[in-house]
């Protein structure tokens, strides 16, 4: 790599690790005042993972810290030990050791087996509950430890509000909602709020709660006392924390495989992000994961190795020395409104659009896995999930096994693929997709598609009659996508009317082009034929 080269690279990891870091900023402090950890635990834990994890993860800019779903099952914790804060320390000591052992066993590959609809109903989950969970906080008045007592108490406790409390959180509200997206890009909403809603509470002196006070100093590191008791006390404990940890940080893998087509080694994942947690745990801090939300911002911005993890982790270090007086007014209302968009944004409103169009069994799972989170047990709500769905999935599979005397291949067609394998040396490629195409097996067809060096045309046949889960209609766009971006044309086989229709009720036929969708195989293969001796004659007549 030249010079130039090399200064792109690292403007790039400078101009994403600040994009970061100003999205950080407001939601480490805000889950830390969440958690019961305190806003300085929350931005000191975001600067301490996000730079051991970042130095020891993946070649991909991965930036971490403290996520919705993380600081739910912390707040929870909280709760459950009556805010007994070193004993939740040591719990985030042991779930650090406990990522740093699934790490060198294959469970960090289990998550890609994991239905959508169990990702999507826990998502959901944890996007209300935050948003409940902030509602007396906006009208100025003590946050409750859980959902149930949060609803109970919302309409009880109303008539007592802070107005200026409730008014300066409206306005956070409104700024965080009304921003136009476009913008986000330059100067992220919340932190917009932010600045805007906190000097006009110190312009106005407000009579409202704040954050008051935030440490500058680096936290010193104390090592977790416990006993053969608490170890066995708290285990349980260990084993949620260590599990949503570590899902947020394989999904957010996931997302950033999608984005870099650059394939991540999980393990590699999984053990930087425990050793960061461990690290936490001895400064006392907000333990976290990889977070979703700011490393894709990062790599849209530019960003393209860890470097810019380090700038995120530093430009927050600068950000606290230099405004910890500025930090230290910022009303807890205002926290409360960036905590319900950041619980909105949560929500999986991608599923929820077309969910009039899912199938029931989806349905089923979905909405178990929501009202578990909810108001029972994250963890308790995915596995549940899981089980669901791979007990209707069963009965789905055993209703439609039978015996079928069938001829398995045609003639006629295999003559044509061998004719293209040989005399086209895959500028054509027809790919099959055999077998079941559902949630278990949708996530490892992506992966087969992820290289065809070399093809211009691909012709991608579905031979199963079977209507497609929403598992396999995401991974299909998914598919589609990727091969799009590798310059390929893509032409489709569907034998089913049924299918077909499926996918036009998704929108997946708007992604092929015009000409793209075929009932016959062999009509699909002599277009491709047709059209690339078209595209080679042009090119020879251009060039001569």
């Amino acid at each position: 790599m030249d010079l130039k080269n090399k200064l792109q690279v690292l403007a790039g990891d400078i101009l994403g690790g600040l994009n970061a870091a100003i999205i950080t900023l407001p939601q480490a402090l805000a889950f830390g005042v969440a958690t019961g950890f305190g806003a300085s635990a929350g931005i000191w834990g975001a600067i301490i993972l996000s730079v051991v994890a970042g130095l020891l993860g993946t070649k991909i800019p991965m930036i971490s810290g403290v996520t919705g779903p993380v600081a739910i099952v912390v707040a929870s914790i909280m709760h459950a030990l009556n805010k007994d804060l070193s004993s939740v320390i040591f719990i985030v000591f042991l779930a650090g050791i406990l990522q740093i052992i699934l790490s060198l066993t294959k469970l960090p590959e289990v998550v890609k087996y994991v239905p959508y609809p169990v990702i999507s109903g826990f998502m959901n989950g944890v996007g209300v509950i935050i948003i409940i969970m902030q509602l007396n906080p906006l009208l100025g008045l003590e946050p409750c430890s859980n959902t149930i007592e949060s609803l109970e108490t919302i309409f009880k406790s109303i008539s007592s509000l802070n107005v200026e409390a409730f008014v300066i959180g409206v306005l956070t509200l409104l700024i965080v909602f009304g921003f136009p997206k476009r913008w986000n890009k330059y100067i992220p909403s919340q932190i917009l709020a932010l600045i805007i809603c906190t000097i006009i509470s110190i312009k106005m002196g407000l009579n409202v709660s704040k954050i008051s006070q935030i440490s500058v100093s680096m936290p010193a590191i104390n090592m977790p006392h416990t006993t053969l008791h608490d170890l066995i006390t708290y285990l349980h404990y260990a084993v949620m924390l260590a599990v949503i940890l570590s899902a947020e940080s394989l999904l957010t893998g996931l997302v950033c495989t999608s984005i870099t087509k650059v394939q991540l080694p999980p393990k590699r994942l999984l053990s930087a992000q425990g050793i960061g947690n461990i690290c936490c745990a001895l400064t006392g801090t907000l333990p976290g994961s990889a977070a979703t939300m700011r490393t894709v911002a990062a790599i849209k911005t530019g960003a393209a190795t860890r470097f810019a993890a380090v700038v995120t982790s530093a430009t927050l270090v600068i950000l606290i020395y230099k405004f910890s007086g500025f930090v230290a007014e910022i009303p807890l209302a205002v926290l409360a409104g960036i905590l319900i968009k950041i619980g909105y944004d949560i929500i999986d409103t991608k599923f929820l659009k077309v969910i009039n169009l899912a199938p029931k069994d989806d349905l089923y799972v979905l909405v178990l896995v929501f009202l578990l989170t909810v108001f029972y047990n994250l963890i308790v709500a995915v596995g549940a999930g899981i089980t669901l769905a791979a007990l209707l999935y069963a009965k789905r599979a055993a209703d439609k096994a039978k015996l079928v005397n069938k001829e398995v291949y045609d003639k006629e067609i295999m003559k044509l693929e061998k004719v293209l394998e040989k005399d086209y040396r895959h500028k054509i490629r027809v790919v099959h997709i055999s077998g079941a195409f559902f949630f278990g097996s949708a996530t490892q067809l992506i992966s087969q598609f992820d290289e065809f060096l070399g093809t211009r045309y691909l012709i991608l046949v579905y031979d199963s009659d079977d209507l497609l889960d929403i598992s396999a209609i995401f991974a299909l766009e998914d598919i589609i996508l990727r091969l799009k971006s590798q310059h390929i044309k893509i032409l489709m086989v569907i034998n089913n009317e049924n299918v077909l229709e499926q996918l036009q009720q998704y929108k997946i036929t708007e992604q092929i082009e015009e000409k793209g969708i075929y009932f016959s195989e062999i009509d699909a293969i002599e277009f491709a034929k047709s059209s690339f001796k078209k595209r080679v004659k042009k090119k020879y007549f251009k060039n001569s």
